[in-house]
């Protein structure tokens, strides 16, 4: 995919543990931001799809069309959303658990080094999905601030429906807040985006939905006195 941008704003990266995680946290506010001459990017940890299954290795012929029709819907969003470039690993699918965190980390960091982003967004550490805590804990050690090694700016959390409200809400855990994105102009992108994920994609009332969009970006809008906004913590952000 090349940028239609002829000068970029500025370049920010998403981690996400699965495809469809990378709508879901931060679609409205990514597709906003490439309007705005941003060049985004976006590593995928997991295939997805073996993670449903007792063991992995067996493979079904289904499972293997399903696996493909996946990664065909991710660069279809990719495409909607507005990224300029698709980065997918091949780490086991809800099974990072099983993986080094600094194998993971090590992964992460040559991308950071290419890239080179001012803005980084991926998962919350509470959520209910073990590979997004592996995920957040790897992007911290990615990127660390380690001088003279390239660092970003800023670090902010997303949170995922059918993960984030599904997790034990202890005060420790809860995803708190402390950043809105209005996302007014990109919230029809985000649904169509998600109604891509033939996988994916679920009928209301599970929070993979277009309701379950709809309904978090108006609360998320109440909190910031807009009508739609997308909701993030910011871990760190560097002003110079």
């Amino acid at each position: 995919m090349t940028s239609t941008h002829t000068k970029s704003a500025g370049s920010l990266l998403v981690i996400a543990a699965h495809p469809d995680d990378e709508v879901l946290g931060c679609g409205a506010t990514v597709h906003k931001k490439t309007t705005q001459g941003w060049e985004a990017h976006l590593v995928i940890m997991t295939g997805g799809i073996t993670g449903r299954l007792a063991n992995p290795a067996e493979l079904s012929e289904a499972d293997r069309v399903a696996r493909d029709h996946l990664q065909q819907d991710l660069k279809r969003v990719s495409e909607v959303i507005g990224f300029h470039s698709v980065t997918t690993f091949d780490f086991p699918d809800n099974r990072m658990d099983t993986v080094s965190r600094m194998d993971l980390s090590h992964a992460l960091r040559g991308v950071i080094e290419k890239v080179r982003p001012s803005l980084v967004f991926t998962h919350h550490p509470g959520d209910y999905n073990w590979d997004h805590t592996q995920t957040f804990d790897a992007v911290m050690m990615a990127a660390r601030v380690n001088p003279p090694e390239f660092t970003p700016a800023e670090i902010r959390t997303f949170e995922v429906l059918s993960s984030t409200e599904r997790a034990w809400q202890a005060p420790s855990r809860a995803f708190l807040p402390n950043h809105y994105e209005e996302v007014g102009a990109s919230i029809d992108r985000k649904k169509l985006a998600l109604t891509y994920y033939r996988s994916e994609y679920r009928n209301y009332p599970h929070a993979r939905s277009i309701e379950g969009v709809e309904y978090q970006a108006r609360l998320r809008g109440i909190e910031a006195g807009v009508q739609y906004a997308e909701a993030f913590h910011i871990i760190r952000k560097i002003e110079v």
